[in-house]
């Protein structure tokens, strides 16, 4: 059974000894009231609803002093409870007991005597237009029928019973005025205070806002500025810097009263389950505003207001219910919206625009960025326990302005202070820096930013320095291809291109199979960026060029994205290969335009990609054809100059005006052609690794490989399925039930057949076998017949000289490192 509140306990003997007193042999429901009224709960179930206590006190105190009288007995005896004064107790127990409550409170008993419909409580209640309906729904829901009160108190009274006990009597002292600026409190946050509490940042710069704003302030009418602006430009900020100049007296004199008000729009919302709740909440803050000298409302996100507390098909929102009071200039209101939705919601209703006088707040400059973080660098500071040299602030704000494409200055500076600072906690105490330099703010750029931190600081000297040299190394053959691109890349990283440019734009021309795509991936790899390649041949027709840059609206995968613009924007530093681009529709061409000239495109959302830190290379197999072809009369047998002419004819001169350099790839000779098939056999080596099989091939296999392979007009792509029929068809069975079950090496070798012809021969030598190791120990056959005890060293030499012959283990074997020799 529920127990009785000690709030209760005490309202209950109040009543009682109230009769007491008046030597009435009855308590009743009268009595319980007016001890209800000095209880803490029921006190605050009847000041929401809008019950003034000290009027309700002395009506039932006059009530019981001149209508009790019949009452009154002569003997002293304590009085006893009416039947309705118990009915009432046992209502309210029932139906705690029925909610699944443990304790019995005065609001419970509170809301039992509305069900007493004939007693003179249930009328003086009644009387100051409070119903059963009001009671309830403040205890179970919150929501208070007096404006403004609903979420200062706990609905069911729990916290306010301790807050009543140390000083209810100061509250009922002042009446109605105890509830003054009620709404201001619950739903708005006061900056000038926060502003005092030293919780907001000092605002540097923007002084012609400031002006702008304070001017805007000080009209009449309309006085109700409108900051405009990117996210993270610092249009907050102004609100709160103001605030705090209010505060610290540096404003002109015509604010030094004024008082910032933050209107919490998610707090001003949360609870209004009921048609009407939202406006009455409304209202009570406009109201008090206006009643508050110098009061200034500033709504973050103003655009929020529209629709804000709107019902299905009804027009009154937040927006309509403020638009009387911004006109007349009751009210002063500072408002701050993005671009996007000042377009999209806020330019729409032109009512409420004409109200505001727009600020666009620009993003700063780099100097002025600098200028904001050496203001806010002590608070950093003082947060992290770190100290953060000038060379650092000045680079966390160049680099992010160069790297980080998607925020806006300063906010992307202010992040890469605060998250360089954030690192160093992941570190144990004794190995934190205590200075952070610019090698850390470059370590934290190349995390925000998705690139390679060797790209924004000064290592990658030596990998620029040998990108020349390890091109050459893995593609064979176009040493003046790789020249010509390497030089280019240096030109671009010395700081002598255009900063508003890619990083270079080059078109690779020459025959099928020659190294153009393995250039494009090789350069990726040795850079340690993306690469992203498209297949132009897929975009052949004039609708597919959507798929880039996303479809427009109103047509299928809008909301999609494009596949350039996401890719490119997931890796703003990539080398980014379309391979065979003459195959693309012409249209494309119109978008690569913009993209090699400025660095940018816009996607189908508007937003902008930046491209300022891609390599673009396009390969084409323009002209390939005609150059093959035989020459008439005596001219030349190879013709130079026609993939020019193909290139010319193919793309516009617009485009080759952009590109950086075509750079023409020649046919492969006959030297490189044996490189070029020793590199296919260590790949194929490779990938047999795990099974620990390994190649020995001739010079007669490599010249046979080779001869066969290649085709002047196909590349070396043909070799691949010649290596395929001839090598890896009669491994297979080998690989899988033969002798290289468990690792070995396969010999190959060239061998003439029965029908004439010449044919590769693979023998194939498990590692059980015991005849290598007799074989390398011939050689040292001298010094080991000089010494008998030299013979074991002799051996692990051997064996040493062919890394790890464990054919189980799938180690590398000697043969691995021999086969670059034979070429």
């Amino acid at each position: 059974m529920p127990a009785f509140s000690q709030g209760l306990e005490k309202a209950l003997h109040q009543a009682l000894t109230l009769a007491n007193e008046r030597h009435h042999e009855y308590a009743t429901l009268e009595h319980l009231l007016l001890a209800l009224i000095d209880d803490t709960e029921a006190a605050a179930v009847m000041r929401a609803c809008n019950v003034d206590l000290d009027e309700l006190k002395h009506t039932v105190l006059t009530y019981i002093d001149t209508e009790l009288d019949n009452l009154v007995t002569g003997y002293d005896e304590d009085s006893k409870p009416t039947a309705g004064f118990q009915r009432v107790i046992q209502r309210a127990v029932i139906h705690v007991q029925s909610s699944g409550r443990e304790e019995v409170s005065g609001a419970n008993v509170l809301v039992a005597i509305f069900a007493e419909r004939e007693s003179h409580a249930a009328y003086f209640l009644q009387e100051q237009q409070m119903t059963r309906y009001d009671a309830v729904n403040y205890i179970s829901h919150g929501i208070a029928k007096r404006p403004g009160a609903s979420e200062t108190r706990t609905p069911r009274g729990a916290d306010d019973e301790q807050g009543g006990q140390n000083g209810p009597e100061p509250q009922e002292e002042n009446g109605k005025k105890k509830q003054q600026q009620d709404a201001l409190t619950a739903y708005c946050v006061n900056l000038n205070n926060k502003a005092k509490a030293g919780k907001i940042d000092p605002l540097i710069g923007r002084e012609s806002e400031i002006n702008r704003t304070i001017q805007v302030l000080c009209r009449r009418s309309k006085n109700n500025p409108l900051y405009v602006g990117d996210p993270g430009v610092g249009k907050t900020a102004i609100a709160e810097g103001l605030a705090k100049r209010i505060v610290e007296g540096d404003v002109p004199e015509v604010l030094l009263n004024a008082t910032i008000f933050a209107l919490d729009m998610g707090t001003l919302l949360a609870g209004t389950r009921y048609r009407g709740d939202f406006e009455e909440r409304l209202k009570q803050v406009v109201k008090e505003l206006e009643d508050y000298p110098g009061a200034v409302l500033f709504i973050d996100e103003i655009h929020t207001v529209i629709g804000a507390g709107a019902t299905s098909g009804g027009a009154m929102d937040a927006s309509n219910l403020l638009k009387p009071a911004l006109s007349s200039g009751a009210i002063r209101c500072i408002g701050s919206t993005t671009y996007k939705e000042f377009r999209q919601f806020f330019e729409k209703d032109r009512a409420l625009v004409r109200r505001f006088q727009k600020i666009d707040v620009n993003e700063p400059t780099i100097e002025d960025a600098i200028e904001i973080m050496k203001g806010l660098k002590p608070y950093f500071e003082e947060f992290h326990k770190v100290r953060y040299t000038s060379e650092a602030i000045k680079a966390s704000v160049e680099l992010s302005a160069r790297y980080i494409n998607d925020r806006k200055l300063p906010d992307k500076a202010i992040d890469v202070i605060d998250e360089t600072g954030a690192s160093q906690m992941l570190v144990p105490e004794a190995k934190r820096k205590k200075t952070i330099g610019i090698k850390e703010i470059e370590a934290t750029i190349a995390t925000m930013a998705r690139i390679p931190p060797k790209t924004v600081s000064a290592d990658d000297e030596k990998v620029l320095q040998g990108l020349d040299v390890e091109l050459k190394r893995v593609v064979y053959g176009q040493d003046t291809a790789i020249s010509a691109l390497t030089s280019a890349i240096k030109l671009a990283r010395a700081g002598l291109r255009e900063p508003e440019k890619p990083i270079g734009s080059y078109l690779f021309s020459g025959p099928t199979g020659v190294g153009k795509t393995e250039v494009a991936k090789q350069l990726a790899a040795s850079l340690g960026v993306e690469l992203i390649r498209f297949d132009m041949s897929e975009y052949m027709e004039r609708h597919t060029v959507s798929r880039l840059i996303g479809a427009p609206p109103g047509y299928v995968g809008f909301d999609q994205g494009g596949l350039l613009t996401d890719g490119v924007d997931q890796h703003p530093h990539c080398v980014l290969l379309l391979d065979e681009v003459e195959k693309a529709h012409p249209d494309l061409f119109n978008i690569l335009l913009q993209v090699m000239d400025h660095g940018k495109l816009t996607d189908h959302n508007g937003k902008q990609i930046d491209f300022r830190n891609v390599i673009l290379i396009m390969t084409t197999n323009a002209g390939a054809s005609d150059a093959q072809r035989a020459a008439i009369g005596f001219g030349s047998t190879k013709r130079e100059g026609d993939d020019v002419e193909a290139i010319n004819r193919l793309f516009t001169p617009e485009f080759r005006n952009r590109l950086d350099a075509i750079i023409p790839f020649g046919s492969l000779p006959v030297p490189v052609i044996h490189q070029v098939v020793q590199k296919f056999v260590m790949q194929l080596e490779a990938q047999l690794s795990e099974r620990g099989v390994t190649f020995d091939l001739s010079s007669d296999a490599i010249a046979w490989l080779a001869d066969k392979g290649y085709d002047e007009r196909m590349g070396a792509r043909p070799l691949g399925r010649v290596i395929q029929e001839h090598i890896k068809k009669p491994l297979a069975d080998e690989v899988l039930f033969g002798k290289l079950k468990k690792g070995g090496t396969v010999r190959v070798t060239v061998e003439k057949k029965e029908t004439g012809e010449t044919g590769l021969k693979l023998e194939s030598l498990a590692d059980e076998a015991p005849v290598k190791p007799k074989k390398e120990q011939l050689d040292d056959a001298p010094k080991v017949k000089k010494a008998a005890v030299a013979k074991k060293p002799a051996v692990k030499k051997a064996v040493t000289q062919r890394p790890e012959s464990k054919g189980k283990d799938g180690g590398k074997r000697s043969l691995v490192p021999q086969l670059p020799r034979k070429g």
